[in-house]
């Protein structure tokens, strides 16, 4: 399973920002989600954080349905394109400076579940990253790739 997280900074008139989702078994997107984040975050780093936060019980829940279902998943992959979000994710606390030691411990429940070996997380670069089309007006060759990766490709 490879779920890609993204979330746009800030972007709404409350300074609020936006979560977006994406699972996929290989090809489009079997599963999508999109939701304002309810508290506003300083950061885009934090942003992703809350993101992921949003994302995760769908992640664990999803991987244990399918188990159920009699498909084992050896991989649950979450792809995030920002490196600093993805040093908080695996490393919690220990990744913290002086802009993030404020951060909400209930965000650092994904290192738990990445010590656990629930859930794997990978650098995504941001031009591949399909969540930034549910959470980003985009426009032109990017528009369209992202849209033929989560519809298959339009004629």
């Amino acid at each position: 399973m490879k779920w890609m997280i993204g979330a746009s900074f800030a972007v709404h008139p409350d300074f609020k920002s936006h979560t977006g989702g994406t699972l996929s078994f290989g090809g489009g997107a079997a599963q999508v989600m999109l939701k304002k984040q309810k508290l506003n975050s300083r950061s885009s780093t934090e942003a992703k954080l809350i993101a992921v936060d949003n994302v995760v019980m769908m992640i664990l829940w999803t991987k244990l349905f399918m188990e159920w279902q009699g498909y084992p998943i050896e991989k649950n992959i979450l792809y995030q394109d920002n490196k600093s979000a993805i040093l908080l994710e695996e490393n919690g606390r220990k990744s913290a400076g002086k802009r993030s030691q404020a951060i909400n411990i209930r965000y650092f429940f994904i290192t738990d579940q990445v010590e656990k070996g629930n859930v794997k997380i990978e650098y995504c670069p941001t031009d591949d990253m399909i969540a930034d089309f549910m959470t980003k007006p985009l426009q032109g060759e990017k528009f369209r790739n992202l849209r033929d990766l989560i519809l298959g490709p339009q004629e």
